[in-house]
């Protein structure tokens, strides 16, 4: 029985800690040290996604960082994301 209380008790120390370093993540894309590598397959993915729903076209060689800018902006034009 004090196993089954302990395991409990680490299962929810563990979400509270993956809850903070969730928001420790997020970083402003300016900040981000892999900011000028090109973006992700992901990123680019649903980057053609969301611009061809907001009727607006992408511009060429689009950093990692601008394209999380884009994403952020098209999202909001679309209602996406929310």
């Amino acid at each position: 029985m004090a196993h089954l209380f302990e395991e409990r008790m680490m299962t929810m120390t563990d979400r509270g800690n993956e809850q903070a370093d969730q928001s420790a993540a997020i970083k402003d894309p300016d900040e981000w040290v892999t900011g000028d590598e090109p973006p992700t397959a992901a990123q680019e993915s649903y980057l053609s996604t969301l611009a061809r729903e907001a009727h607006t076209e992408l511009p060429p060689d689009l950093t990692k960082a601008e394209a999380s800018k884009r994403i952020d902006e098209l999202q909001a034009k679309t209602g996406r994301g929310q």
